[in-house]
Formats: C-alpha cells, sequence, structure tokens
C-alpha cells in the first residue's frame, strides 16, 4: 500500500533557501553543480513517497531570476554516439531536449560546454548546429594528469586553456545530459576564471542521494548503491567530515575519493579552501524533509527489489553484466529482502503458472491486487489494465469494455496489413480502444477517467515486455518489474 512519508512543499521551501544561503555565503555568485535527474527524477519520487518528480525543477523556478543554466556535455560522449539508456536518445539530442524543456518552463539557458574537445568531427558539426541555433558554445580541453596534477591544472596550461565561459546571473546551474559530462571541472575551471578576473564566486554541489544524515545502511541509501551498480558507486561514511567536526555522514566513494584534489585546487586558487569536507560542499536538505520513516522505508526496500529484477532483464537483454546482478543480489541480502516480498512477483508467477501462459499483476495504491491473463486478443498487461480500471471505476468484473466486436479488426489489421504476428493488442492499442468506446459508452468513460489513479501503482509481469508497453506503463506513473525471461524463444526480440 502506498504511503506518503516526504513533505515536498517543505523540500522547495528548504533547498531553495539553502541555495540561496549558499550564494550569499560566497559573495553573490555561485556555480551549482546539479547531479542527478532535474525533470523527471522518478527514482527520488519511488524512494521518498511525497517527492514529485519535477521537485527540483519546482525549487529552480523559485529562483529562476537569479539563475542561470550552462548544460555541459562530453565531446568524447558525441563522438561515441552514448545513448541516455532511460530515454534513448543519444547525449547531443538530449542537449537540445533539455534547452527546450528549460526554455519550456521559463528558465534561461546560457550556453553549452564541450569538455574533452579536440576537434572531434562529430563535435565540431554538433557545435555548428547549436551556433546556427543561436546557442553560445563554449571548449574546455583535455589537461595532462587530472585531477592529480594541481600544480598544471591551476595555471595557464590548464584550466588556463578552457575558454571562460561568460555568465551574468548570481547562480548558475550547471547540469549534463548524464554522468561523466565533466560538470565539475567546468566549475572549478569557472572559479580559476572568475578569480583572474576579480570575481567573488563560489562552488556547491547538488546532489539528492545518498542523503547525507541518513545512516549508512538505512534503505533510502542502499536503494540509491542499487542504482547505480552499474557505476560501481558505493556509500561511505565521509571520513573528512569525522576528522574535521566529529560527525558521522554519508557520501560516496568518487566525491571522497575526489576531495584531496579539490581542495588542493580551491587553495592554489584562493589561498585556503572554503570545505572541510565533501559533505560540506553539499546544498540537499531531502533528509529534514522525511516525516515518516517506516513508509519511506517500506518504499526504499521495494526500490532495491525493483533495481534487482531490472538488472536481471538487462543481463538476459545483454545490455547488463553477471557483477551488476551480484551487487544488487548483495543488496537484497543486507536488506533481508526476497523477491516474495513484493507482493505482485508472486501474485503474477501464480496466475501464470495457473493459466500456462505469461501472466501480469497490479498492486494498486489502496492495496488491492488484480491480475491478468494472455488470451487470444489480448495481452496479459493489456487484460490487468483493464481489469484494474474497472475495479476503480466501481465496475463489474466480468463486464467487457471493449467488445470483440472492436477488438478482433484492430487484431487483422495488425497481421494482415502491418507486418505483425502477434494479434494481441499492447496496452497502447487497448487504451485508444478504450477512448473511442468512451465516446458512446459511459462504461468506458468511467474506466478510462480512472488512469490517474494508476499512479504509484506497482505492477510485475511473468515475462520481459515490449518496450511499447513498458513506456506507456511508465507514462502512467506504475512501477515495473519483469521477470528475466523472453515470451518466445526468438533470437530477436523488438
Amino acid at each position: 500500500m502506498y504511503k506518503i512519508g516526504f513533505d515536498n512543499k517543505k523540500y522547495i521551501t528548504l533547498q531553495s533557501q539553502q541555495i540561496r544561503d549558499r550564494i550569499n555565503h560566497f559573495g553573490g555568485k555561485l556555480y551549482l553543480e546539479f547531479g542527478g535527474k532535474l525533470f523527471d527524477d522518478y527514482h527520488a519520487a519511488r524512494v521518498l513517497p511525497g517527492f514529485e518528480p519535477d521537485s527540483k525543477l519546482q525549487m529552480l523556478l523559485s529562483l529562476k531570476d537569479e539563475a542561470e543554466v550552462v548544460i555541459v556535455i562530453s565531446a568524447d560522449d558525441i563522438e561515441k554516439n552514448k545513448v541516455r539508456g532511460d530515454l534513448g536518445i543519444t547525449y547531443d539530442a538530449e542537449v537540445l531536449r533539455l534547452i527546450d524543456a528549460f526554455r519550456l518552463c521559463g528558465l534561461y539557458v546560457g550556453s553549452v560546454v564541450f569538455t574533452q574537445y579536440s576537434l572531434q568531427p562529430a563535435v565540431v558539426a554538433f557545435e555548428k548546429r547549436l551556433e546556427r541555433l543561436g546557442i553560445k558554445t563554449y571548449r574546455h580541453y583535455r589537461i595532462e594528469g587530472y585531477p592529480s596534477n594541481t600544480a598544471l591544472i591551476v595555471s595557464d596550461e590548464g584550466y588556463g586553456r578552457n575558454d571562460y565561459i561568460e555568465t551574468s546571473r548570481s547562480l548558475v546551474v550547471v547540469t549534463a545530459p548524464g554522468p561523466g559530462s565533466g560538470k565539475m571541472a567546468v566549475c572549478l575551471s569557472q572559479l580559476y576564471h572568475e578569480h583572474r578576473h576579480g570575481v567573488k564566486a563560489g562552488y556547491a554541489k547538488f546532489e539528492t542521494f545518498p542523503v547525507w544524515n541518513l545512516p549508512l545502511r538505512h534503505p533510502v541509501n542502499i536503494a540509491y548503491e542499487a542504482a547505480t551498480t552499474d557505476l560501481d558507486d558505493v556509500n561511505m561514511i565521509d571520513p573528512f567530515h569525522l576528522d574535521a567536526y566529529g560527525k558521522t555522514c554519508v557520501n560516496y566513494n568518487r566525491d571522497i575519493e575526489i576531495f584531496p584534489v579539490l581542495h588542493a585546487i580551491f587553495q592554489k586558487i584562493y589561498g585556503e579552501c572554503p570545505y572541510k569536507s565533501p559533505t560540506d560542499m553539499g546544498v540537499n536538505m531531502a533528509g529534514y524533509c522525511i516525516f515518516d520513516d517506516d513508509a519511506v522505508c517500506e518504499a526504499s526496500r521495494q526500490e532495491v527489489i525493483r533495481r534487482y529484477f531490472a538488472a536481471m532483464c538487462q543481463q538476459k537483454k545483454a545490455m547488463g553484466d553477471n557483477d551488476t546482478v551480484f551487487k544488487n543480489e548483495l543488496l537484497m541480502n543486507r536488506c533481508a529482502l526476497h523477491v516474495s516480498d513484493r507482493s505482485v512477483v508472486t501474485a503474477a508467477r501464480a496466475k501464470a503458472e495457473s493459466t500456462g501462459m505469461p501472466a501480469a499483476a497490479l498492486e494498486l495504491p489502496d492495496g488491492k491486487l488484480i491480475t491478468g491473463k494472455t488470451s487470444d486478443l489480448l495481452g496479459a498487461s493489456s487484460a490487468m489494465l483493464l481489469n484494474a480500471l474497472k475495479y476503480l471505476a466501481g465496475l463489474d468484473d466480468d463486464l467487457l469494455l471493449i467488445s470483440r466486436e472492436i477488438i478482433e479488426p484492430i487484431a487483422e489489421l495488425k497481421v494482415g496489413h502491418l507486418g505483425n504476428r502477434n494479434p494481441r493488442l499492447h496496452t497502447d492499442e487497448v487504451l485508444i480502444a478504450l477512448s473511442i468506446c468512451a465516446v458512446t459508452d459511459e462504461n468506458a468513460k468511467k474506466a478510462l477517467d480512472m488512469l490517474s489513479k494508476l499512479r504509484n501503482a506497482d505492477m510485475h509481469s511473468s515475462v520481459i515486455l515490449s518496450q511499447v508497453d513498458e513506456s506507456l506503463l511508465k507514462k502512467l506513473g506504475i512501477n515495473l518489474t519483469c521477470e528475466p525471461i523472453y515470451q518466445t524463444k526468438k533470437l530477436y526480440h523488438k
């Protein structure tokens, strides 16, 4: 059952104020390295029930008159045609999507910065494209021995070679299409240049996870590790913070490993480092906004199980490796979890066993379990979706929301004209059919009106779903897991 445990309104207020305070602390200008997803942070929404996926965006909008956005992209990622896994688009395309999204909500995008720049052909072409679109671009270059060779880094031949990014506002939000883009290096390079121009400026880091003021083994922080097993991120006690203040705080390995270098770079630029620990650099206030720890812990444990299934499915698709699965298994063991702790798993497996066909199960936010089976015209997910909408609308379970006479012509079109071998309707096709029926059928309209009530429901499928079904279910806000099994023995799967 879905329970709220996080105060989103309080979070936006506290977070905005914390960033304002940091701007003032550094004399009126702050470079804020923005980690994680800004528009669609569904991981945070799952593990902190009550957190809205666009909370960080709403927080920034409260500062929009003071803020400008700088987007950082690695030239190597453009050259390698790197793809953002959750959206299926390349990093350069994601830059364009981000610019559109920022502008649409009223945030000012100042420029795009290319890191690791060395005249790569694909990068030069993208650079020219951005310039034609009226977007300022800047180049930052490779520095030999980075990040260890601080003498070279903080010199005219290091940061001094980089283009100076012209900014005009007090808060410069430095973000990127994905990890490893070089956001921190861009921030530090700008501090070097600002110092040479006689401008007072500071640096801070905004990452939601791990939550620094929760225990190391808190399920929220373990869920973060589960989400980043492919990146080799590991939560750790911040030894610098413990040494400086005698207080235990949680950070992660990459920030802890790089802090001595950052400390040295700050000293070379300013003569002293403004921070005593990597935790000091952060501005995250999420831990102060949890009001029901039990609800948050349960939501995070469920996320650990979801990540375990996701790792196994990625391995099955040859998009993940054994190490990632093993790491997720270890995190499951650390939380004393079993897949049966996710009720929809047991329900979907039981339905598949009793029917001998793929099946699906859904747990609605009120705790009600709904199942769906495979038939000659509907896939299990489609059947489950219709069953759930009937329940939410208070309709009889035996009622046919979409008659066979409506479904059969669609199935015939798929097989006879569109080249599909599977006549069964996918979830998107079912919803289109239902919306057509809703024009003349009051029951279909009642069911369709219930779609928003599926948000935060949990679902499990006894087989790996098609991209079409997976995408639609995510758009509905359903938290999906699948068994690492294909429905057929084909070698090629869409």
